[in-house]
């Protein structure tokens, strides 16, 4: 006799993992399901929310690719800890933009993207009880990947770097027991807070003193402005000895679908995300490597160019805020204008419904800060990857739509928040 299904719909208690439980709702979740309905209702949406590159590869890249895709020897299960020559390029553009010298083999690994590789280092480093410090702002997988790894993260303040360095030894000095990592990204995302060499050397210095293994998020170390020079963490002396960096094709070399990320550094972390690796993947494709090297060997220029035209985007973007009566923050490497929200909306209400504004009443679409942590709060984030004219009418929009929103509140159709 079968049992009546309406009594009982869900017999199977499906629990999952704490780890999954621990990590909050996604923010961004109600912004892209607007994106989503409003194309499919023939609005056009400016999306200036996620740091998407839209331009392509260079062709002798794609080209490559496709060749090698053609060779039924690159269909098979690659390395996990990726091929050989690849490794070796990597390892000489070290060298010969930041005069750094790393052992392919021993101190190089290629990651499916630098966030894969990021996120499966903290589950090599990080355990129940163990505390890592990340710059707040952080970009959100600087924070659960610990949590996944079932450590605990403290946050501190990113935009002062002397502060934020006294505020790392503070932290080791008083907390029981003392953070066993450090998280830094520079240039940061989201603030595109920069630093200079002198930094990482007092990044050293502090690992040394309390025992603290470094991870430096090198994410967008091609995509500079005016001359400025991201440098690197490794380029300090002693740096290998404490950690390790993680870097990217996906900035400046617009390769961002194809997931082609590097980790360079210390050989003993680099040996343990290597074992994780092991158990979870067998490498990424290896036409892609393959291209991935032609990249990396030929492409300089374009590199440096596309950082131009980032630059000349940042120019469009910010010239127009300040047009309309904004104080845009000008940033000198990054994809990305941290933008404070002007007064009186900053009162009026929340960074999260201030984003829903501009994409509801205006079509366009930014990050509110509030996701980025509660540092935050009060500030967009607004990506560089739409093309001069979009920008500039990104911006003419959003004008349109706070003055339309300005009337609104003024006749009372729309109240503030805090009211």
């Amino acid at each position: 006799m079968s049992a009546d299904p309406s009594a009982n719909p869900d017999p199977f208690h499906v629990e999952v993992a704490q780890r999954v439980t621990r990590l909050p709702p996604y923010l961004f979740g109600r912004i892209n399901k607007m994106i989503y309905d409003k194309r499919v209702a023939g609005d056009d949406v400016i999306e200036l929310g996620m740091g998407n590159p839209s331009d392509p590869p260079q062709d002798l890249v794609i080209e490559k690719l496709n060749e090698a895709a053609r060779d039924p020897r690159n269909h098979r299960y690659s390395k996990s800890n990726g091929i050989a020559n690849l490794r070796r390029e990597v390892a000489a553009k070290y060298f010969k933009k930041y005069g750094v010298r790393v052992d392919p083999d021993a101190e190089v690994i290629t990651c499916l993207g630098s966030k894969e590789g990021f996120s499966h280092m903290c589950l090599a480093l990080m355990g129940p009880g163990d505390t890592a410090i990340v710059p707040a702002p952080y970009f959100p997988v600087h924070v659960y990947a610990v949590a996944l790894a079932s450590g605990n993260v403290i946050s501190l303040p990113v935009s002062d770097s002397e502060k934020f360095l006294s505020d790392v030894a503070y932290t080791c000095e008083t907390l029981y027991p003392k953070p066993k990592l450090l998280i830094v990204c520079y240039p940061h995302n989201p603030s595109s807070a920069v630093v200079e060499q002198d930094f990482y050397d007092e990044v050293v210095k502090l690992a040394k003193k309390y025992n603290l293994m470094v991870i430096s998020d090198f994410a967008y170390a091609d995509v500079a402005f005016d001359d400025y020079q991201p440098p690197s963490f490794l380029a300090s002396p002693g740096a290998a000895e404490v950690g390790v960096e993680f870097t990217t094709m996906s900035k400046g070399y617009n390769m961002a679908g194809w997931r082609v990320g590097f980790c360079a550094g210390n050989a003993k972390m680099i040996s343990a995300l290597g074992t994780i690796k092991g158990y979870y993947d067998y490498g990424m494709f290896q036409a892609i490597q393959i291209a991935a090297i032609m990249a990396l060997r030929h492409t300089d220029a374009a590199v440096e160019q596309q950082s131009k035209i980032y630059q000349d985007r940042r120019d469009a973007l910010c010239d127009g805020l300040a047009r309309i009566g904004w104080q845009p923050n000008v940033p000198k490497a990054g994809m990305f204008v941290w933008q404070p929200i002007p007064q009186p909306w900053r009162d009026r209400m929340s960074t999260m419904d201030f984003a829903m504004l501009l994409l509801e009443k205006g079509n366009v679409a930014v990050s509110p800060g509030s996701g980025f942590g509660p540092a935050g709060e009060g500030f967009l984030r607004m990506s560089l990857v739409e093309n001069e004219e979009r920008l500039r009418q990104a911006v003419r929009q959003i004008k349109r739509c706070l003055t339309d929103a300005e009337a609104e509140f003024s006749s009372g159709a729309i109240a503030s928040a805090s009211t």
